[in-house]
């Protein structure tokens, strides 16, 4: 390392390796003796110092892009705990068809209404308890309010 170039990032404020000498001051560095030098090569633009480099994005904008196609996005990607879809599916349904016993069993619900219930439940329509409660209440197919 030339001292120019180490009097040039002190003067500059950044590491040696960013700083860069021009080509055309080749023959004016044996000149050089003092930073005011340097200076001045540096107020005339023959030495400056580098941008700082940044994190390349290019990695990022590829796997985004495949991300947005719908790649990169199955079950060995995942964190967290897995519970496969059968799982959830008996997760679901079970609470429910419980419910709807109990409400066949206490005689809030006529066996053919929850009938009709029970087989909606079975193809998914409702998504937890409150959901079939609401259902229940807004079509008065209880003998009374549903809680």
């Amino acid at each position: 390392m030339t001292d120019v170039k180490r009097l040039a990032a002190e003067i500059l404020g950044v590491g040696a390796s960013r700083v860069r000498i021009s080509p055309e001051a080749a023959q004016r560095l044996e000149e050089v003796a003092t930073k005011n030098d340097v200076r001045a090569l540096i107020d005339e633009g023959l030495v400056w110092a580098e941008p700082k480099r940044g994190n390349s994005r290019g990695r990022w904008r590829e796997r985004h892009e495949k991300k947005r196609r719908g790649r990169r996005r199955g079950p060995g990607r995942r964190k967290g705990p897995r519970v496969d879809e059968k799982r959830a599916w008996i997760n679901r349904v079970r609470p429910l068809r419980r419910f709807l016993s109990v409400l066949k069993r206490a005689g809030v619900i006529e066996p053919r209404i929850w009938r009709e219930l029970y087989r909606m439940v079975k193809g998914g329509y409702f998504r937890d308890i409150n959901h079939l409660k609401a259902y229940i209440n807004e079509r008065k197919l209880a003998k009374g309010p549903v809680r």
